[in-house]
């Protein structure tokens, strides 16, 4: 990858008290690029993505946005610096509308694209439901405000954890053909799944983690299945 990457993460480790969840984790996001980090349940894929949110402590240098060190940073701090998270199963607040979750998301004010015309152009289903309760949604429509959410802070880089888990194949390939207006604004995108075909589909670059390890990373041009399921499953 030339140049600078948009995020470095460099031999992190993590811990959920005295268990180890990470070891030595490094990978590196370009600008507008799409990254997928594939691995089996457990294999640390989550707790890689909230510690680059800045929702579990990490040394300061272990992880770098546009070359500043924000290891430390609280959560607050790292979306105020341009990184969203999609978090696993959504976690919208139930007792607000689909618009008013939206809107949330936009709270910090940072400038960019994404606002609410903006995100009801690329979903045009939450703005007819603008003013539903959130959870009387269905899942994949869930899945989309979550994304939207997201979107409405303007970040540089978008965190998307399982975003296919539990929705039909019909949905799932409708959210993943919006990506690419998505990356098409300069947002990088990396993407947590089980879902290998569906990631190698959609990324430029490729890490599989296996039981906290990274264990695997290339293309998916230069990758085989063999190699891939090999990483996966540890065989």
């Amino acid at each position: 990858m030339a140049g600078t990457p948009l995020l470095e993460v460099h031999g992190l480790d993590a811990f959920y008290g005295d268990f180890q969840a990470l070891f030595g984790v490094s990978l590196r996001v370009g600008q507008g690029q799409v990254v997928a980090v594939l691995g089996a349940n457990g294999a640390g894929k989550s707790t890689l993505l909230k510690s680059i949110a800045g929702l579990m402590a990490s040394p300061r240098e272990a992880i770098c946005l546009d070359g500043e060190a924000i290891g430390s940073l609280r959560a607050s701090d790292v979306v105020g610096r341009g990184i969203a998270l999609v978090p696993e199963g959504r976690r919208l607040f139930p007792s607000l509308s689909v618009e008013e979750n939206l809107l949330i998301g936009g709270q910090l004010g940072r400038p960019g694209p994404w606002t609410l015309a903006r995100i009801y152009e690329l979903f045009p289903v939450l703005e007819e439901r603008r003013s539903q309760p959130s959870m009387s949604l269905s899942g994949g429509q869930q899945q989309m405000v979550a994304i939207s959410r997201a979107l409405m802070s303007n970040p540089k880089l978008l965190l998307c954890d399982e975003i296919s888990l539990g929705l039909a194949p019909i949905i799932i390939k409708d959210i993943y053909a919006r990506l690419p207006t998505i990356t098409a604004e300069g947002i990088s995108l990396v993407i947590v799944e089980q879902d290998i075909v569906q990631a190698l589909t959609a990324a430029q670059h490729v890490y599989c983690l296996q039981e906290g390890r990274m264990v695997l990373e290339g293309t998916p041009t230069t990758l085989t299945r063999e190699a891939i399921s090999a990483a996966y499953f540890g065989v």
